[in-house]
C-alpha cells in the first residue's frame, strides 16, 4: 500500500495539523482551502483510514491520525535536513575531496597546494592518490584528477588550469665531460634518457620562430616517469627533457643546466578532469584555487 501513497501529501497533512484549520493551512501553503481538503481526502483514501474528523467549525485528529502525525513529523524533518545538507555541498566546500594525479606532479605541485587549500577550507578532508596510470574516476570514486600533458578523448568534463614548459636539461658534470650542444642536431650525438610513457620518446621537435628542427635521439636509458628521468639526469647519465615544475629548483641551484634555451619544445597542458556535470563546492573551490595558484607561478 505504501507505494501508492503520494508522499507530498504528508507535508500538507503535517502543515494542516500545525496550522489547526484548513483555512490557516491553505494560507501557509499557498493553496485554496478546497485543494487542502481534496489532498486530505485522497491521502485518507490512499491510507485506508480516517485521519481527521471535521465539523463546520472544528477539526480533530483521530487516533490513527495522531499516530500517523507523530511518525510523519520526524520523517519530514529528516528530509529537510538531507535537502539542506545537499544544498550545503553545492555552496560550501566540505566533506572528503578524493583526487588523483601523477607521481611527479602530485609530489612537486599538488601535495603542497593541497596543504594550503586545506588551511583555507578546513571543513574539506583530502584523500590524494598518486598513480601514474590513468584511473577510472567513476569506478574508483574520485572527485577529480589533475592530468598533465595532452588529454585523451573521453566523456569526462575537463577544465584547463594552466600550461607547463618542457626543458632540455643536463647535469654540469655531464656537459663538462661530453660538451654542450649548440644546435638541435648536436643533441643526437649525446646519450638520451627517454621517457618510455611517451608515444614518440626519441623524436623531438625544436621550434625557433618559423624554424622547426626535428631530431631523433640516441637512447642510452629509459624510465617510465619524470621523477626517475630527473634522478638519472642529475646523476650525469645523459640529456633529457623535464617539465619546468620538476626542474626549476635544480636549475636555480645549479644542479641542472638548460640547453638550447633559444628553442622551444611543445608546451603541455594541466587539466582538472571530473565526472560530475554539477561538481560540488569542494571540487569547484579546488579547481579555482589551482587555477589561481598556477597563474601566479
Amino acid at each position: 500500500m505504501g507505494r501508492d501513497v503520494n508522499l507530498n501529501r504528508l507535508a500538507i497533512f503535517v502543515a494542516l495539523v500545525r496550522a489547526g484549520s484548513f483555512t490557516a493551512a491553505a494560507a501557509q501553503l499557498g493553496m485554496t482551502k478546497a485543494m487542502v481538503s481534496q489532498h486530505m481526502l485522497r491521502l485518507e483514501r490512499e491510507l485506508g483510514v480516517t485521519l481527521i474528523v471535521r465539523s463546520t467549525r472544528r477539526m480533530a485528529l483521530t487516533e490513527a491520525g495522531a499516530a500517523f502525525h507523530a511518525d510523519c513529523v520526524p520523517l519530514l524533518e529528516q528530509a529537510e535536513a538531507a535537502i539542506e545538507r545537499v544544498g550545503d555541498q553545492r555552496s560550501t566546500p566540505a566533506g572528503t575531496l578524493r583526487l588523483t594525479t601523477s607521481t611527479d606532479y602530485g609530489t612537486a605541485v599538488v601535495a603542497p597546494a593541497l596543504a594550503e587549500f586545506h588551511r583555507l577550507h578546513p571543513r574539506v578532508q583530502v584523500d590524494l592518490v598518486i598513480n601514474d596510470q590513468i584511473s577510472d574516476l567513476i569506478a574508483e570514486r574520485f572527485d577529480l584528477a589533475i592530468r598533465i600533458g595532452w588529454l585523451r578523448d573521453s566523456n569526462l568534463r575537463a577544465t584547463r588550469l594552466g600550461n607547463f614548459r618542457q626543458l632540455l636539461v643536463a647535469a654540469p658534470a655531464y656537459l663538462a665531460e661530453h660538451g654542450v650542444p649548440r644546435r638541435p642536431e648536436d643533441v643526437a650525438m649525446h646519450g638520451w634518457i627517454a621517457m618510455s610513457a611517451l608515444v614518440t620518446p626519441l623524436r623531438w621537435t625544436f621550434t625557433r620562430g618559423r624554424t622547426r628542427r626535428v631530431v631523433r635521439m640516441r637512447q642510452v636509458m629509459q624510465a617510465n616517469n619524470a621523477a626517475a628521468i630527473r634522478a638519472l639526469v642529475l646523476a650525469g647519465a645523459g640529456l633529457s627533457v623535464l617539465p619546468d615544475y620538476l626542474a626549476e629548483d635544480d636549475i636555480q641551484a645549479g644542479r641542472l643546466q638548460v640547453l638550447l634555451a633559444q628553442y622551444q619544445l611543445l608546451e603541455g597542458g594541466i587539466h582538472a578532469v571530473y565526472p560530475d556535470p554539477q561538481p560540488p563546492a569542494k571540487v569547484r573551490a579546488f579547481i579555482d584555487f589551482m587555477r589561481d595558484r598556477l597563474t601566479k607561478r
